[in-house]
């Protein structure tokens, strides 16, 4: 019998000068950059929450907390090899991942499949197995007036039977 879980991850960021716009592990030029305690990068955060949710295991807010100086700056891809560590070790993989990202600008379209790649090899899955999408708040929320991005991720994980005993 295969087990299967599912898990749903949000993140919400605000924007501000003098910082980088890093989504998904890729700087993306713009003249506002996301603001918080690591990179800030909204899309792996999200996709680091449905991994974590899936397995039951809490948030990245209890694995890297915004308190502790050791995450200060961090970059979100070295977290995610982290958060597919505790995978790892309970016999989880990733069946797929499905994401969206809200902001108004800067376009994403030309470094969807960027990320992607760049995800992919992180995870160490098949890029084919990462789903990014990009979508406006249509000028509404904090998101709509170019205050925030924020994203959403769904994780699918799939855990094989466990191997049979050596003998």
């Amino acid at each position: 019998m295969t087990n299967i879980r599912i898990g749903n991850g949000y993140d919400i960021h605000r924007l501000g000068r003098d910082r980088p716009l890093i989504l998904g592990g890729v700087e993306i030029p713009h003249q506002l950059g996301l603001v918080g305690h690591s990179d800030a990068d909204v899309l792996t955060h999200a996709i680091m929450d449905a991994m974590l949710g899936a397995l039951c295991l809490g948030d990245i807010g209890v694995h890297f907390p915004p308190n502790d100086d050791r995450w200060k700056g961090a970059n979100s891809l070295v977290l995610l090899e982290q958060v597919c560590y505790l995978l790892a070790k309970e016999n989880w993989q990733i069946g797929n991942i499905d994401a969206v990202i809200v902001a108004e600008r800067p376009k994403l379209k030309p470094y969807l499949g960027v990320m992607r790649d760049r995800l992919a090899t992180v995870l160490k899955i098949g890029s084919d197995r990462i789903s990014i999408k990009a979508t406006t708040n249509e000028k509404m929320d904090a998101v709509g007036r170019e205050e925030a991005m924020s994203a959403y991720a769904v994780a699918l994980l799939v855990q094989a039977d466990s191997p049979p005993p050596s003998s």
